[in-house]
This record gives C-alpha cells, sequence and structure tokens, in this order.
C-alpha cells in the first residue's frame, strides 16, 4: 500500500489565486476618529483583507461617523447615503453609530452600525459581509472568528496609515471626565481611559523607525493623561540605548520621553493637541524650550467671560489665564499658541461678547478657530433658556475672526526676515509646500517655497528665509 505522502490528493486542488476581499474606508470627524480608522484597517489587513481606494473596487465600505455636532452628523448621514448608492455594501461605526435607531431610519439597508472603538464588532461585521476564505497552505493562524482579536489598546502601531509618511497621530488616551455642557462625547467615548505610557513610546518608536518625522499627540483631554491610572508608570526599553526606564503615566513625563526617542540622529517633532490649561502645563514649557517638544500648545478655551465659561461648566478664569501665556512667552518667546471658541452659547449677552474680543487681543493667540453654537441631541445646554438669534450668532462669529484673522496677520509679518525650520508637506510642478513648527497640518497655516524645491523630498526637515507672509501663511526661499 503506498504510503500517505504518495497517495493522490484527495478532493478538488486549492485555489490559491482567488483574491482576498476589498475593505473601502470613508473616515470622517477629527483626528481621534482617523487614528480609530487605522486600527480597524490595520486589523483587517492582518486578517489578509486589502484596503481598497475606491468604492466600485470594494466588496464592502466602512464608513466612520462624526457626531459631536448635528451639522457633522448630517454629513455622516449624506456619506452613508452616498456610499450606498456607489457600493451598496456598507457597515457604519463611529460616534453617529450610538444611535443605530437614526442611521437605520435614514438608511435601513446599511450591514451593521457599531459604535465608537468598537473594533471587534466592526471586524465581525465584515466578515459576515466579505468572508475571506481560510487557506490552510497559506494562512498561520486558523480564521479568527473562533479567537479573540488582541485585547483593547494592545494593537497601537497601525501598519495602515491614513496620513502622510511623515506624520503620524498618536492618541494616549480615549474618553473624556468634564460635563461640558454643549458637549456629548462623554456619552459617545466614555470616561478618560489611558493608555500605558510605555505603549505610546513604542508605538511612537516605531513610527519613527518607519520615517515619521513629527508625532501629534491627541487624545479629548491631552492635560488629564493618566488620572485614570493614578498616573502609573510602566517600563520602557528603549531601542536606541537599550536602556529600560520607567515612564509614568503623566503627559509632562510622557512628553519628555516622546522627545528623545530615536535618539539625536533622529528625534521627531512632537506636537500637543487638546491641552486643558490646568496648572502642571507649566510644567511643558521648559521642555519647549530645551527643544523636547515643539513650542505649540493646542488649548480648547472656548470662551473668555466668567458668567458663559460657568454656563458652559468650564473653567472660569481666563485673566489668570493671561498672566500664564505671558510667562510662558518669557521663557519661549517663539510659543504658538492655538484655541477654539465657542460664540452664542445660550445666554451669551453683548457684554460677554465683548469680553471675550478684548481677551483674545490681550493674548494675541497665534492660531484660532471659532464655532457657532448649535444644540447637539443628548446635550445638557439644549435645556438652556436665552438662546441666541442665529443672526446676532453670525454677526459676532464674524467679528470674532475679523479679529483673529487681524492678530495672525500682524503675528506673520512679524516673521518675515527670519529663518524657520519647515517641514514639507507636498511637492508638485509650482513648488513646496511647508508648515513651521508654528503650523499643525491641515488646521493652520503653511510656508510656501516657489524657487529651489527641486531637491527636496516630502518629510524633510529644512530652513527657509520667510520674505513674505499673509493673513494666515508664509512664504519664503531655502536658506
Amino acid at each position: 500500500m503506498p504510503s500517505d505522502h504518495t497517495s493522490e490528493p484527495q478532493g478538488a486542488p486549492l485555489d490559491l489565486s482567488t483574491p482576498p476581499p476589498r475593505i473601502g474606508m470613508v473616515s470622517l470627524g477629527c483626528p481621534k476618529a482617523l487614528v480609530n480608522s487605522e486600527r480597524i484597517l490595520s486589523r483587517l489587513r492582518a486578517e489578509g483583507y486589502e484596503i481598497s481606494p475606491s468604492y466600485e473596487g470594494s466588496d464592502a465600505v466602512i464608513v466612520n461617523t462624526c457626531g459631536f455636532l448635528d451639522s457633522a452628523k448630517a454629513e455622516s448621514l449624506e456619506t452613508i447615503g452616498e456610499a450606498l448608492a456607489e457600493n451598496g455594501r456598507v457597515i457604519v461605526t463611529g460616534c453617529l453609530g450610538k444611535d443605530a435607531d437614526a442611521i437605520r431610519s435614514a438608511h435601513p439597508s446599511v450591514l451593521a452600525v457599531t459604535g465608537p472603538q468598537q473594533y471587534e464588532q466592526v471586524v465581525a461585521a465584515v466578515r459576515d459581509a466579505a468572508p475571506r476564505p481560510h487557506q490552510p497552505f497559506v494562512d498561520l493562524t486558523p480564521p479568527p472568528a473562533d479567537i479573540a482579536l488582541a485585547r483593547e489598546g494592545a494593537v497601537e502601531c497601525h501598519e495602515v496609515r491614513l496620513t502622510p509618511r511623515h506624520y503620524a497621530y498618536v492618541k494616549i488616551s480615549e474618553g473624556c471626565n468634564h460635563k461640558c455642557r454643549f458637549c456629548i462625547i462623554p456619552s459617545l467615548r466614555g470616561p478618560l481611559s489611558s493608555r500605558p505610557a510605555a505603549d505610546v513610546l513604542r508605538e511612537a518608536e516605531r513610527l519613527v523607525a518607519a520615517g515619521v518625522r513629527e508625532l501629534l499627540v491627541i487624545s479629548q483631554d491631552t492635560s488629564a493623561y493618566g488620572v485614570d491610572i493614578g498616573h502609573e508608570a510602566s517600563p520602557w526599553r528603549r531601542r536606541d540605548s537599550g536602556e529600560t526606564v520607567d515612564v509614568p503615566a503623566h503627559i509632562v513625563d510622557l512628553a519628555a520621553a516622546l522627545g528623545s526617542v530615536g535618539g539625536e540622529a533622529s528625534r521627531p517633532w512632537v506636537r500637543l493637541h487638546y491641552v486643558y490649561p490646568y496648572p502642571h502645563v507649566d510644567r511643558l514649557i521648559p521642555l519647549m524650550a530645551e527643544g523636547l517638544i515643539l513650542p505649540y500648545l493646542d488649548m480648547p478655551l472656548q470662551h473668555a467671560s466668567a458668567s458663559v465659561l460657568r454656563a458652559m461648566r468650564r473653567p472660569a478664569n481666563q485673566e489668570k489665564s493671561l498672566t500664564r501665556i505671558e510667562a510662558w512667552r518669557r521663557d519661549v518667546p517663539d510659543l504658538a499658541l492655538r484655541s477654539t471658541f465657542i460664540v452664542g452659547f445660550p445666554g451669551e449677552t453683548d457684554a460677554d461678547f465683548e469680553e471675550l474680543l478684548q481677551w483674545l487681543r490681550a493674548a494675541k493667540l497665534d492660531r484660532v478657530g471659532c464655532f457657532k453654537y448649535e444644540d447637539v441631541a443628548g446635550a445638557a445646554a439644549n435645556e438652556l433658556t436665552d438662546h441666541v438669534p442665529e443672526a446676532v450668532k453670525q454677526e459676532r462669529w464674524e467679528r470674532f475672526m475679523a479679529a483673529a484673522q487681524e492678530i495672525s496677520a500682524e503675528k506673520l509679518a512679524g516673521m518675515v526676515g527670519r529663518t524657520l525650520p519647515v517641514i514639507v508637506d507636498e511637492i508638485d510642478e509650482d513648488g513646496a509646500s511647508c508648515r513651521s513648527m508654528r503650523d499643525a497640518p491641515e488646521i493652520d497655516g503653511s510656508v510656501f517655497i516657489d524657487e529651489g524645491f527641486e531637491t527636496l523630498a516630502v518629510g524633510d526637515v529644512i530652513n527657509v528665509d520667510i520674505d513674505e507672509a499673509s493673513e494666515y501663511d508664509l512664504w519664503g526661499k531655502l536658506a
């Protein structure tokens, strides 16, 4: 009798030519949602799925929604409808996914609806919509339907990235402990949940090793990082030296460690976003002076009037903030401050708005965004009285943005004649689009070079002599 090794194979031959299913993704909302999209796509690719850049090339499409404002909800519902029209097989996740009834009421044919951070449910829905046949002679592990995915937070270096190669968002925590009246983030994403510092640092090291030149630290409340875990230290074994150090889960310790990733030869730019102005933020300023992190703070201040801030349930001491900003700028003269504000909050009077304008002109913030207040389903502010008429909101918004533009123009005019380090974002036949240390991608200004850019590459950090300025952007030549 012939041995099993020489017997003829039984059954149909294994077809290795069948391509794996292809999954598309539309990601809406903030950078924190973008990181969630990267995580979902990374898990899918680890299971053998391919990522499709188009509707028509996809076996299913995931729409990662935003549900923070009613206008964002409307955009999310419109995008779901577009995906259904173009592809027909749509899985919905993200913040709006918390309101599955609203989604299914508008679009009953969606395949599945999950909330934010429900990565396992999204992956399971993809498996149902576009099963990937198990190939035992190719796969190294059994199909994951009967095994647990990596525990939450374990897969943090995203194989799939939706940002350019030279910068990446690093999310250090999820959720928020604040109870702001205008916000529903805690109900969407839960309370603060911080990652161990060592996990964040290992992700940062892998990103830098892969060519990332700028790390953008994000969360719902970066200053509160680690509060929920008692600022517990975790052991980080440095790639560059092999040394193991215990790093507390505190934003000051984490920022200092991030600024040392890669060693002197390849240290990245480290940019901090969503930094609430708690007292310990003062301890970040020396790190900027040392060059460990960028001289840039994104602080969501929202208003300047004490009465409006109390109504918002926000910290209400902007006079003290002016004193601190003055001290920060003494120590780091090139510090760039970004913030966002809300005008037309219920009960905001003309006097409150004038106080906000005066505060803005005194603080001279470098980068400013402003929103007109709008009700959000589930937010406590909806129940407040004295809602501001839309026409008044619009008039206040226009005056606020005019003042902010004037300040920005004045600040940038002061850059003419200086030499600034910039990072190259894009290059085309007309020139190079770059950013200075004062500019975060997509939300701040740019530095443009239209001569001598032919030798540059995206991700290069170079020096530029600034010779022209507008309200938001700069122009210059290679130094």
